[in-house]
C-alpha cells in the first residue's frame, strides 16, 4: 500500500490535486465554526447552487475560463443573500431556499435548452457531486487556488477578533462601535470565494459538508472558540487528504469519499467527546 502511494505521488497531477484539496479544506473549515454558531450553516448550500447556475451560463456561453462568471456572480449573490436575510419580511433561511432552488432550477434548465454536450446527465452529475477534473488541474489553476486560499487565510487571521465578536454577540459589537454589517459582508464574500474553489473538489451539493462537518466535529470535544477553529482546520485537512488518497487508490468519487471521511471523523469525535464528558462526571 505504501509503495503504491509513493508511486502515485510521483505524478504531478496527483500532487496538484492534493495541494488544492488540502488548501480548499483548510479555507472551508476556518469560517465553518462562525457559520454554525450564527445559525447560517446553509449559506454554503445556497451559494453552491448559485455557482452551479453560473457555471451553466458559462458553459452555454462557451467560455474556457468559467471563473470569470462564476466568481463574481457567486460573490454578488452572497451580498444579496446577506441583505435579503436582514429583511424583516424575508428571513435568512427563506432567502437561502429561494436563491438556492431558483439558481439550481435555472442552471439545469439552461443546460438542457442550450447544451451541445452528448452526455448532459454526466456533466450535471459531475458538477453536482464533484468530478475527476480535480485530477487534471494545470499549474496555473493550482497557483490561482493557492493565491485565493492565502487571501482567505490572511483575511481570517487579520480580522479574527472582529469575526469572533460578531459571531458571539452582534448587538454588543455594534454597541462598542464595531461595524457588524461590514464584517458580516466580509464573511459572506469569503464564503463565496471558498464555494467557488470547492466546486471542482466535492461538487455543488456536497460543499456544505466540507464547511460544516469539521466545525461540528471539533465542537464535540472543545468548547473554546480558538481551539474549535484550530481543530476544525486540522480535521478538515486530514479528512481531505485521506479522502483523496482513498479515492485515487480505490477509484471512488473524490468528493463523496472526502465527505465520507468527514462523516467518520464526526462520529469518532462524537464518541470521544462523550467519553471525555463521562469521565469528567
Amino acid at each position: 500500500m505504501l509503495d503504491k502511494i509513493i508511486m502515485y505521488l510521483q505524478y504531478p497531477f496527483v500532487r496538484y490535486a492534493l495541494i488544492v484539496g488540502v488548501l480548499i479544506a483548510l479555507c472551508s473549515s476556518l469560517l465553518g465554526v462562525t457559520l454554525v454558531l450564527k445559525r447560517f450553516s446553509f449559506i454554503g448550500d445556497g451559494l453552491s447552487h448559485v455557482a452551479f447556475g453560473a457555471m451553466a451560463i458559462a458553459t452555454v456561453a462557451g467560455l474556457t475560463n468559467k471563473m470569470v462568471i462564476i466568481l463574481p456572480v457567486t460573490v454578488i449573490s452572497a451580498v444579496l443573500l446577506l441583505r435579503t436575510g436582514q429583511n424583516t419580511r424575508i428571513k435568512g433561511d427563506a432567502a437561502i431556499a429561494m436563491i438556492s432552488v431558483g439558481a439550481l432550477a435555472f442552471g439545469y434548465l439552461l443546460m438542457n435548452i442550450f447544451s451541445t454536450s452528448s452526455n448532459l446527465s454526466g456533466d450535471v452529475c459531475s458538477t453536482l457531486f464533484g468530478s475527476t477534473s480535480i485530477l487534471t488541474l494545470t499549474r496555473e489553476e493550482v497557483w490561482l487556488c493557492a493565491v485565493l486560499s492565502a487571501v482567505v487565510v490572511v483575511i481570517f487571521v487579520l480580522f479574527y477578533n472582529k469575526i469572533f465578536a460578531v459571531t458571539f454577540d452582534e448587538d454588543f459589537s455594534r454597541a462598542v462601535g464595531t461595524k457588524a454589517e461590514s464584517y458580516n459582508l466580509l464573511i459572506a464574500i469569503v464564503i463565496a470565494v471558498i464555494i467557488v474553489l470547492a466546486m471542482n473538489l466535492v461538487g455543488s451539493l456536497l460543499i456544505s459538508a466540507l464547511v460544516i462537518f469539521p466545525a461540528l466535529s471539533a465542537m464535540r470535544i472543545f468548547n473554546n472558540f480558538k481551539m474549535v477553529t484550530v481543530w476544525s482546520a486540522i480535521l478538515s485537512v486530514v479528512c481531505a487528504f485521506v479522502g483523496m488518497m482513498i479515492a485515487i487508490l480505490a477509484g471512488t468519487p473524490v468528493g463523496s469519499t472526502i465527505v465520507a471521511a468527514d462523516v467518520v471523523a464526526f462520529f469518532a469525535c462524537f464518541l470521544a467527546g462523550s467519553i471525555v464528558r463521562g469521565a469528567r462526571v
